[in-house]
């Protein structure tokens, strides 16, 4: 077990502060025998590093739901290029553009087709709370499957209908009796921008912090539902490439060709802009990232103060190994031994913590919080750092103190 633990912390740290773990596990350890000295203490110590912990995960487990569920729509496109309207803020906001550059794009070499996209938010009447809400609302030709969901594919026959639609189950709010009848078979109709329209069939893709859940039509009963809106707008331009095409070669063409009244993207490239304007121009990513450094430093103070109190509780010992000829480096070794016991003790119950947070918060907001190895690999190499860090500052008294005055 502990040559497990051994290979996961190098991996995870490095060589550098494994040898220092290494050299720590070949002593005495004093450190250990101090911290559980004062059992109260100790617990109070584990208990704050776990809630820093937890502090950070929920963060961090938010940040990412935010860029995971405003990217999802955006990721199942079934499209290699991607054509937005310059003034198109991100995916749930994107403006419109005339749908004669899908037909100027079949120009370029490389390009095999061009399929418009609508949408946009909707008003809609909730089914089983019969109150208005608001839900996106995503259209296209149905004889495309312009999104990468098996589950919709299957149906896409059913929008022929008009004024009929696919309904996402994982929409955030009372659905689960719809989703129930839908389930078995039946047909639900609602009010959608003050007309009836039917549900007949169910997807997933899920709520995001910009949209309590998606509705899937046809191009015709978006123009239905909007009729002073122009046909000839469209949201998204799918274009998709030949085989053996190159992606960013064709995006450069397209770029050169089509006027400025239209941006060009590779799906990748698309992704990147969504999550760049959550991250930078959004101020929800900014908000994410300063409770993350702010539970880190909630962490190193509350570690600083259990350490900073046990330095001074056991002055008088460490006078001692300094009069008997032990380095400073080794009574420092005490304190870093403290750290690391402290940052493994409290880090266990901080990811336990954060296990049920994430499963609480998902059920509540059908956000994908999801606990992801590599930001269990972060937090922790994080909780190492802020113990350290505390440790580090913790043992400046020593450094300057003389054994004589000690005593």
């Amino acid at each position: 077990m502990i040559s497990t633990l051994w290979s996961n912390l190098r991996s995870i740290l490095g060589s550098g502060l494994g040898q220092l773990i290494h050299t720590l596990m070949h002593r005495t350890p004093l450190g250990w025998l101090q911290l559980k000295r004062h059992k109260t203490r100790f617990a109070v110590a584990i208990a704050g590093i776990a809630f820093a912990d937890l502090l950070i995960f929920a963060q961090l487990g938010f940040r990412g739901a935010l860029y995971d569920s405003n990217t999802a729509m955006i990721k199942h496109l079934n499209a290699d290029v991607i054509l937005v309207s310059p003034t198109a803020k991100n995916g749930l906001n994107l403006g419109s553009f005339s749908r004669r550059r899908l037909y100027q794009a079949l120009d370029i070499p490389g390009v095999a087709a061009a399929h418009p996209f609508y949408s946009r938010p909707i008003n809609w009447r909730n089914p089983q709370t019969r109150r208005d809400t608001t839900v996106q609302i995503l259209a296209f030709n149905p004889l495309y499957p312009a999104l990468r969901l098996p589950d919709a594919t299957a149906q896409l026959a059913l929008l022929k209908e008009p004024q009929v639609v696919l309904f996402d189950r994982g929409s955030r709010g009372d659905y689960d009796q719809v989703v129930a009848a839908l389930d078995q078979g039946q047909s639900i109709s609602t009010e959608a921008e003050g007309q009836t329209i039917h549900i007949r069939g169910l997807f997933r893709l899920g709520a995001s912090f910009g949209t309590d859940g998606f509705i899937m039509a046809s191009a015709q009963t978006f123009n239905l539902l909007f009729p002073r809106r122009s046909p000839g707008s469209v949201s998204i331009g799918l274009v998709t490439l030949e085989p053996g095409a190159d992606v960013l070669q064709v995006v450069a063409s397209l770029d050169q060709h089509l006027p400025q009244d239209v941006q060009v993207f590779s799906l990748g490239q698309f992704i990147q802009k969504e999550q760049n304007y959550w991250s930078k121009e959004s101020p929800i990513g900014f908000v994410f990232g300063l409770g993350t450094a702010m539970a880190f430093v909630v962490g190193v103070v509350l570690v600083y103060q259990v350490l900073s109190t046990d330095v001074n509780a056991h002055l008088g010992e460490y006078a001692t190994f300094r009069a008997m000829g032990y380095t400073q480096t080794y009574l420092l070794g005490i304190v870093a031994e403290e750290s690391l016991i402290l940052a493994v003790l409290g880090f266990v119950p901080g990811t336990l913590w954060a296990m049920g947070l994430y499963h609480l918060a998902a059920t509540a907001t059908s956000l994908p919080l999801v606990l992801r190895l590599n930001r269990v690999r972060f937090v922790f190499s994080l909780t190492l750092i802020m113990c350290l860090l505390s440790g580090t500052i913790a043992t400046r008294q020593l450094a300057a103190a003389d054994p004589a005055d000690m005593f």
